[in-house]
């Protein structure tokens, strides 16, 4: 079962290697614990100065809560915005920040979105709060490194914790007819379980469909959002299932003005949160005259898709 998020989002590490300048701020935060100190911008929401890690490394994960928020804890499962900043122990120079970007992260806590440290580290924390991570190679990169992170580095971050919102297990809502002979039939259970789809054994349709299965009374999705799916993907033509979320027991959350693949795209904007959606693309709304990891060009692809949650 191949996963399809690499193909259809443009490229976003959750910890890129993009180089990051120094920033501003004349406060500073000690640490506990042996982790380096914040010697600026140690307030929330603003980009921090971490100092070089002195000493031996941490062995274990280890967990410093410089500022506690009094927002709500958070869950594995819940769909998480952060801002954050992160350097190897053995230097100063941050790796990556999405302060400089001024875009948060948008992640799903503990469905493998990021590495084990910040799945461990940020569960159970406060909204509003700003934590420092000290992750060994284990949690991290591990013996493989990351573009500029060597191999079995210790890794730093400092993480504020924006928002959470909590993500259902399934979409609920009102069953919508599908009568369409000629369209896939798609499963209206809503416990959680992957919902069934029965391709008919007919040519496909020429133009996208998205058409409601169970529809919502949730915000509309806009283009802009980002949202948390799940979803099962087939190829039309030999009926074989190419992705699944169900299956990998982990929800896709997609940032939308980075989603490539035009019809998926096009087929969740304006639907409802909380609904879910039977969704056909035509190969020009798909991977077109190119074969994508054994997904054959020119394939019609079909996918089921209950739209948990918007960030």
């Amino acid at each position: 079962m191949r996963r399809l998020a690499g193909l259809i989002v443009v490229p976003l590490l959750l910890l890129s290697t993009a180089a990051c300048g120094d920033s501003g701020g004349s406060d500073s935060t000690s640490s506990k614990n042996g982790l380096p100190a914040v010697t600026a911008g140690s307030k929330f929401g603003e980009k921090p100065t971490l100092e070089k890690g002195e000493g031996s490394p941490p062995k274990k994960l280890t967990v410093d809560v410089l500022s506690k928020g009094d927002g709500a804890t958070v869950k594995k499962g819940e769909a998480l915005q952060v801002n954050y900043l992160g350097q190897s122990w053995d230097s100063a120079k941050p790796f990556d920040n999405s302060f400089d970007r001024k875009q948060p992260l948008d992640l799903t806590l503990g469905a493998g979105q990021v590495i084990k440290g910040w799945d461990q580290g940020l569960e159970g924390q406060k909204v509003g709060s700003r934590v420092e991570l000290g992750i060994p190679p284990e949690l991290g990169y591990g013996a493989q490194g990351q573009g500029d992170i060597k191999p079995n580095a210790t890794l730093v971050f400092v993480v504020d914790i924006v928002k959470a919102t909590q993500v259902p297990k399934s979409a609920k809502g009102s069953e919508v007819a599908q009568n369409d002979a000629d369209l896939p039939k798609v499963g209206t259970n809503d416990d959680g379980k992957e919902p069934t789809v029965t391709i008919p054994k007919t040519d496909p349709p020429k133009k996208l469909v998205s058409n409601y299965v169970l529809e919502s009374k949730g915000a509309e999705v806009k283009a802009s959002d980002t949202v948390v799916l799940n979803y099962s993907a087939f190829i039309w033509k030999d009926r074989k299932q190419f992705d699944s979320t169900y299956k990998t027991g982990r929800t896709a959350t997609f940032p939308l003005p980075q989603l490539t693949l035009k019809g998926l795209k096009t087929g969740v904007v304006g639907k409802k949160v909380g609904s879910r959606v039977l969704i056909v693309l035509p190969p020009d709304q798909a991977f077109g005259d190119q074969e994508q990891q054994g997904i054959p060009k020119n394939s019609t692809l079909v996918f089921a898709v209950d739209i948990l949650a918007k960030v």
